[in-house]
């Protein structure tokens, strides 16, 4: 017999058997799936931002699927929307989902910084960070190489002149970026903040006038000026207590920095 007849004849052979394992493997070693879970995972806007905690979409699906997660208001890509959807599946009652968007606390552009050596290492905020803690002279500052924009699956963030940007209009608030960042200067507030603080350095002073032209000094008239108490300053840094801001703009006015917008 032809050789290659013979060499086809096995493969074909081979294949059929393979074939049938499978079929017989896929037949009695299946996972049943949940019924609930398609109708969860239909709910679920597919961004898999891990923004809920989970490893995407389907991850959060299983979990409350299989009762590990209670919370049906986790999704913070989808919202309020979401959360209403999950309702309607589930029959639980849908927490209150204030809308957020990440945030760069930094206002250290190229014009108001002082760099404390060249770098010319991996074009990378982690990177950088590892080598000296990158060039600026501000230890606490945006790095501006852009790891966070690279991460961000909505394409919001640009670097600017040396500083990370937010599009609040593209932001989905999935977290991305505030776990990316090795400065840990990004962080999710309120989709309607009416004030923000743009830094994030903990150095005294002295240090922070030498390094920026727009950082925090920790001088604390934010702090004494508030009428609702919203603002601390804590590590020679403002911070804004969102529940509490009214939003009447007093830590802005009286801000000699002008890092409080």
């Amino acid at each position: 017999m032809n050789p290659v007849l013979i060499a086809a004849l096995v493969l074909g052979g081979v294949g059929l058997v393979c074939a049938v394992l499978l079929v017989v493997a896929s037949k009695f070693m299946a996972v049943p799936v949940d019924e609930r879970f398609p109708k969860i995972r239909e709910c679920l806007p597919g961004a898999n931002c891990g923004g809920c905690g989970y490893a995407g979409c389907d991850g959060y699906a299983n979990a409350l699927v299989d009762g590990s997660e209670e919370s049906i208001s986790k999704c913070t890509a989808g919202g309020a929307a979401v959360a209403e959807a999950l309702a309607k599946v589930t029959g639980k009652v849908a927490e209150a989902v204030e809308p957020k968007v990440a945030y760069v606390h930094c206002l250290g552009t190229c014009d108001k910084t002082e760099k404390k050596a060249a770098y010319n290492g991996t074009k990378t905020c982690k990177a950088s960070k590892i080598l000296f803690g990158g060039e600026g002279a501000c230890t606490f500052g945006c790095l501006g190489y852009g790891d966070c924009a690279a991460v961000c699956p909505q394409q919001a963030i640009n670097v600017i002149n040396g500083v990370a940007h937010v599009n609040g209009a593209r932001c989905i608030a999935c977290g991305k970026c505030v776990t990316t960042c090795p400065q840990k200067i990004v962080s999710l507030i309120p989709a309607d903040a009416a004030v923000k603080v743009t830094c994030s350095s903990k150095d005294k002073g002295p240090v922070v006038m030498k390094a920026c032209k727009a950082g925090c000094i920790g001088c604390g008239l934010c702090q004494r000026n508030c009428p609702a108490e919203a603002i601390k300053v804590e590590g020679f840094l403002a911070t804004i207590d969102y529940d509490k801001c009214i939003g009447c703009g007093k830590c802005k006015e009286v801000c000699p920095r002008k890092c409080i917008l």
